[in-house]
């Protein structure tokens, strides 16, 4: 529950706001934890920057300035460069999978620190690469620690104080790290061998890593990515029960391959993606003209396919060759109808996880699956509607789209007169 209490004097002026900026679900824990993985990372950061500075140079008469310089260009560059090619190519996933990546995020910086702390071990090329390599994965850091943060701090507000929220968080992020740089400065002044060094890093280290899985575990995510979205849908359909945040985070994995289909979290029956091109689905019905691209497909009526989903919008077509379902999204969809998209591919993957391949690409077993595709979305229709409503009353926000984690396309479907071809008329 959200409460708010404002506070007024005695001529009616606002002089206070009491919010509660979460529902009570983790936060507590998560700000322990958070503030023991920054105490330790400010420390194993501080033998980290020694090693860099003793491998620049520092201390050493023959030591050029200029050559600092150039390196603190070049390693600067790197990062610029990897946290564009970085947001261009993963941006897209990092809301839907905050969780994963703000403890990856974490495993750049931590094999960053490691790097570093290697590097005045090595001749002078290598070195520069070693840094450089080690300026990249902290640029890799900044975007996924930063982008996920965002989507984790929206989380957590829950009466529209976001910016106070990562004020506070960064003033406490602030004091621990002061705290984290004067304790670190008594273990630099005590702690020189290098056996004594790596022993410090490593124990660090490892507290830090520790203490990030614990508080990312500790969220609760109330929208429904790829994974939660296995574990909500097949425990739907098969017990008829709706899972609640709380449930599904115990059962979720920080780390998940993208795009598998799970049955209730246990093992892969398949693999989905959704809001890919027409092409693609229609590269799988037929052999494509070199150089007009229609599609002549004798053995799939295309037809039939866009004829099963004219009510729905989205398209799907399971390739039981591969056990891969092939989700095209229409102009209009939104996302409940990418949600129920998912849960329609999760059963088709369901039904055909136990079947022989080796027939899967006769013309019987096409036949097969467009007969499947209708029964099964017959089933999904007729309790879609119900389990929405259960969905809701479990605490998910059914409003907000985290299923696609790459740039996806749209369709808007036209009549054709061409007969047994398919034109694409595909628009992003």
């Amino acid at each position: 529950m959200s409460l708010q209490i404002q506070e007024t004097d005695e001529s009616g002026t606002q002089v206070a706001t009491y919010v509660t900026s979460h529902d009570g679900q983790g936060i507590e824990r998560v700000d322990i934890i958070d503030s023991l993985q920054a105490f330790s990372s400010s420390i194993a950061g501080l033998l980290s920057s020694r090693a860099v500075l003793a491998g620049v140079g520092v201390g050493d008469a023959n030591a050029s300035p200029t050559a600092a310089l150039l390196l603190s260009v070049l390693q600067d560059s790197m990062g610029r460069i990897a946290t564009i090619l970085f947001a261009h190519k993963l941006g897209t996933a990092l809301e839907p999978e905050c969780k994963m990546y703000r403890l990856l995020a974490d495993v750049f910086n931590d094999i960053a620190m490691v790097l570093d702390c290697l590097s005045p071990a090595l001749p002078k090329v290598p070195r520069v690469m070693l840094l450089s390599a080690s300026s990249v994965l902290r640029a890799l850091c900044g975007v996924a620690a930063g982008s996920s943060k965002a989507s984790l701090s929206a989380h957590f507000a829950k009466c529209g104080n976001l910016g106070e929220l990562n004020a506070k968080d960064s003033s406490q992020e602030t004091i621990i790290s002061l705290l984290g740089m004067l304790a670190g400065s008594l273990v630099v002044s005590y702690v020189e061998s290098p056996i004594a060094t790596w022993s410090w890093l490593i124990l660090l280290l490892s507290i830090h890593l520790a203490m990030n899985h614990a508080a990312v575990k500790a969220v609760s995510m109330h929208t429904l990515n790829r994974q939660r979205a296995n574990i909500v849908i097949s425990t739907m359909l098969d017990q008829s029960k709706s899972l609640s945040p709380d449930e599904v985070s115990l059962q979720e994995r920080i780390f998940e391959k993208d795009g598998v289909l799970r049955w209730r979290g246990t093992q892969i029956i398949g693999r989905a993606m959704i809001g890919v091109p027409l092409q693609r689905v229609i590269s799988f019905l037929g052999r494509p003209h070199l150089v007009t691209g229609s599609v002549r497909s004798p053995a799939i009526n295309v037809e039939r396919l866009v004829s099963i989903f004219q009510d729905e919008d989205y398209l799907l077509w399971y390739e039981r060759s591969c056990h891969l379902a092939m989700i095209v999204l229409k102009s209009k969809a939104s996302p409940q109808s990418q949600l129920k998209a998912w849960s329609h591919a999760l059963l088709m993957a369901q039904l055909h996880a136990s079947e022989d391949r080796a027939s899967a690409n006769s013309k019987s077993m096409d036949e097969e699956t467009l007969q499947r595709l209708h029964e099964t979305l017959t089933e999904i229709s007729i309790r879609w509607r119900q389990s929405l409503m259960a969905l809701e009353e479990s605490g998910w926000d059914l409003n907000t789209a985290s299923l696609e984690t790459t740039s996806s396309t749209r369709i808007h479907l036209r009549c054709t007169t061409v007969p047994g071809s398919i034109q694409d008329s595909r628009r992003r």
